[in-house]
Order: C-alpha cells, then sequence, then structure tokens
C-alpha cells in the first residue's frame, strides 16, 4: 500500500458529480478527458485511472478481475440487471 495521505470531504452534486482535489489530480496526473475506471465495493466508491485500453495486458487485467468478481458474486441475469435500473431510475426520480 502506498504513504497514508489526509482524506478530503467532497459533495456530490445533483447529477452525481463529484471535484476530484487538485492534490489527487496533480499527484496522479489526472486532466481533462482522463479516464477513470468505477465502481462500488462494499460501503465505497473505487476509482483507478485507466492508462490506456488500448493496452493488451491492461484489458486481460481487467478482464480478471471481472471474471473474479462474477466468481465471487455470480453472474447478473437480465432481469436482475433490468431490476437494478428500474430501481436506480425509481430513485432518482424520488
Amino acid at each position: 500500500m502506498t504513504e497514508q495521505e489526509e482524506p478530503d470531504v467532497v459533495v456530490v452534486s445533483s447529477k452525481g458529480q463529484v471535484v476530484i482535489p487538485i492534490a489527487i489530480r496533480k499527484k496522479l496526473n489526472i486532466g481533462p478527458k482522463t479516464k477513470l475506471l468505477v465502481y462500488g465495493h462494499d460501503d465505497g466508491v473505487i476509482m483507478k485511472k485507466i492508462k490506456g485500453l488500448d493496452s493488451k495486458e491492461e484489458l486481460e487485467e481487467l478482464y480478471e478481475k471481472i471474471d473474479s468478481r462474477i466468481a465471487s458474486y455470480g453472474e447478473l441475469s437480465e432481469k436482475e440487471i433490468d431490476d437494478i435500473i428500474q430501481k436506480h431510475r425509481k430513485n432518482k426520480t424520488s
């Protein structure tokens, strides 16, 4: 694990946007149009800078992580995916 950093508090906008603190953007060289992989884990949100999806090795790493997650939690059915989407839409309008 890398060095421990002081956490920053950010606020989610009405559009679901957050601002990544400038110190983190500078450290990770995150600028406009930088792509981030975003997924939920337990009660947190993980963001990982994508170095370049044209990299075969990086794609293979992503597929391995996806396969590992499917092995742990199982694959979602079309109905489960639709239910998740409908629940999200319902919560979004509430």
